[in-house]
């Protein structure tokens, strides 16, 4: 019997050499690297199926295997029709189709659970920092001048305030919500507000004390600080209209995609008052970086390093592996994102 053939995009594993020989036994891998991931190169070797009817495709790690851009149709209609799932590193999937993939009856599958630890960890950063204003502390230290030292060290304090008691509300309470929720709860005692087009289990609520809205404004009303934790669906979840509906003085909080957020809109909300301060790990237009937000001294931005750790990296080359050796043994992944849009007769 023909073994199956898995399409390995990027650069050779790093660190699950036991699994990858494991997968290597029950397939036959051709990796796909420098040159050969150029759109234009990659697109005639589909075209002349020099890769023959693979099964999968594996992209283990972020910084590579994705040099041909965005999966559109223009690379999905040229996937033999053996292809049944791709599984890339990483927890966003906003560059790849996944709604196409599925009409296609391939599964895809993301890395979020690899990256749930580390993105929630940054994201408590980034609500304190929005509390106590980290960010203008660190400006004013950065800057060498004495007089913005002194400036901050003696007017900070009348401003900010302990994160405990505040409430957090999260748009999005997925794996990376849920943990930032029991991080923000357990450590800081805040209380978690959330809205989700899923409501969590009495038992999930009850652990958290958390409190469901289903109305996003409702919630906005309620939250001193508001994070988005979900993915990118194709529109903003807070623009204009929306910040103005929330409470005076409350905090934004974006770990997810940087175009989930109106940032000329939250530039205004922050010039006015209205939202006291935010923390963005991620930007609309990345990697360039609103010049108004990052010169606000009440605004800690980052480079979309949320996930970014040894123990995220490890876990993205090992649950690629693991969602695919899964789909071959039992024809389920680990962590599909749009296993919903494919009949059951395709799985």
């Amino acid at each position: 019997m023909t073994k199956p053939t898995v399409l390995h995009l990027g650069d050779p594993i790093k660190w699950n050499h036991e699994l990858y020989q494991k997968l290597n036994l029950k397939c036959t891998i051709i990796r796909v690297s420098g040159k050969d991931l150029d759109r234009q190169v990659f697109k005639k070797a589909l075209q002349q199926k020099t890769y023959g009817d693979f099964t999968a495709l594996y992209r283990p790690f972020w910084n590579t295997g994705g040099e041909m851009g965005n999966w559109d149709d223009e690379l999905i209609s040229l996937l033999p029709a053996s292809c049944k799932i791709s599984a890339s590193a990483g927890a966003g999937f906003d560059w790849v189709d996944t709604s196409r993939l599925a009409a296609r009856g391939i599964l895809y599958c993301n890395a979020a659970a690899a990256c749930t630890e580390s993105v929630a960890d940054v994201a408590i950063w980034l609500i304190l920092s929005t509390f106590r204003l980290l960010s203008w502390s660190s400006k004013a230290a950065r800057s060498n001048s004495t007089a913005a030292f002194t400036d901050a060290q003696k007017n900070i304090a009348a401003i900010t305030h302990n994160p405990s008691g505040h409430s957090l509300g999260i748009i999005g309470l997925g794996n990376i919500g849920l943990r930032i929720a029991q991080k923000a709860s357990g450590a800081f005692g805040m209380k978690i507000l959330y809205n989700d087009v899923m409501r969590k289990s009495q038992e999930v609520e009850a652990s958290l004390g958390a409190t469901f809205y289903e109305n996003l404004d409702e919630m906005l009303a309620e939250a001193d600080c508001v994070l988005v934790a979900t993915p990118f669906g194709g529109s903003k979840v807070l623009n204009g209209t929306n910040m103005a509906k929330m409470k005076k003085g409350g905090r934004i909080v974006n770990i997810a995609r940087g175009k989930l957020i109106d940032e000329e809109a939250l530039v205004a909300a922050l010039e006015s008052g209205h939202v006291f301060a935010a923390g963005l790990d991620v930007h609309y237009d990345e990697p360039k970086v609103n010049e108004k937000l990052a010169a606000m001294r009440n605004v800690e931005v980052l480079s979309h390093t949320a996930g970014a750790s040894m123990e995220s990296h490890i876990g993205f080359e090992r649950l690629g592996m693991e969602n695919i050796l899964s789909f071959l043994d039992t024809g389920k992944a680990i962590t599909p994102v749009n296993a919903h849009l494919i009949g059951k007769s395709l799985l």
